[in-house]
């Protein structure tokens, strides 16, 4: 039988306090991901999705227990080669946008092909196309100082789809985002999902986004447990306000 896409097994991950004992944000947990699947994680804030999202994109090294993606076991390999793997195969969305202020919207969107030390004019056409996917179209040129909150998070979105990674981890992609901005996103993940077979795992509290999942998973007391359908999820906390487009001051 094949190995699973992302097979995960009894992961810890402890954080020193200074005191007598760690705080165990992730204890003993598991779970398998199939290509082309979409899971969601739900769960109150704190209860360590972030944590988790790191770590599967090897971000953050587990204090015990192992990540095997496509067979290899991640945490086996050196900083480098995770590098290298994190740039090939996986796609971040986090919390907050982390775009580099000095280079335009469409540079930032291009940036994980340009460290793979292709040209901007080889890949111009694909982060443009990205950008109008998330209507974004017609800021391409405008650095992230000039756009507002919701706008930098449509460039992050971007930025994570632009190599076609076989993983994308998105820690509440939409919370920055209106319902009509949020929408043409769900339907681009379901059809990378179906058409392409990208796998993504998304942390989110937004009960639209959770509805377009397989499965829904809910981290609590550091393990994970299945929440059932996606529309029959009660999701523990509301989503960020529909006010992102706003400027920033």
């Amino acid at each position: 039988m094949d190995a699973p896409f992302l097979d995960v097994q009894d992961l810890v991950k402890e954080y020193d306090t200074g005191g007598a004992a760690p705080l165990t944000v992730l204890d003993g947990l598991s779970m398998s991901v199939e290509p082309g699947e979409i899971v969601a994680v739900v769960g109150e804030s704190g209860t360590g999705k972030s944590t988790l999202l790191h770590l599967l994109g090897a971000l953050d090294r587990p204090t015990s227990g192992t990540v095997h993606f496509q067979g290899e076991d991640l945490f086996a390999k050196s900083d480098d080669d995770l590098a290298a793997f994190r740039n090939r195969a996986v796609g971040f969305v986090f919390q907050f946008h982390h775009l580099l202020p000095e280079f335009t919207a469409l540079e930032n969107v291009a940036m994980p092909a340009l460290i793979q030390h292709r040209s901007l004019a080889e890949v111009r056409g694909r982060a443009l196309e990205l950008l109008d996917l998330l209507g974004m179209a017609e800021r391409a040129e405008h650095q992230p100082s000039a756009l507002s909150g919701g706008e930098k998070q449509r460039v992050a979105v971007a930025r994570a789809l632009m190599n076609e990674p076989a993983l994308v981890l998105m820690d509440e992609p939409t919370g920055n985002l209106d319902a009509r901005t949020a929408e043409p996103l769900h339907q681009e993940i379901e059809r990378l999902s179906r058409e392409m077979q990208q796998t993504f795992v998304l942390a989110t509290h937004n009960p639209a986004l959770a509805s377009i999942a397989g499965r829904v998973l809910r981290l609590e007391h550091g393990c994970l447990h299945e929440a059932g359908p996606a529309d029959e999820v009660a999701l523990t906390e509301e989503p960020v306000g529909n006010d992102a487009d706003a400027p920033e001051s």
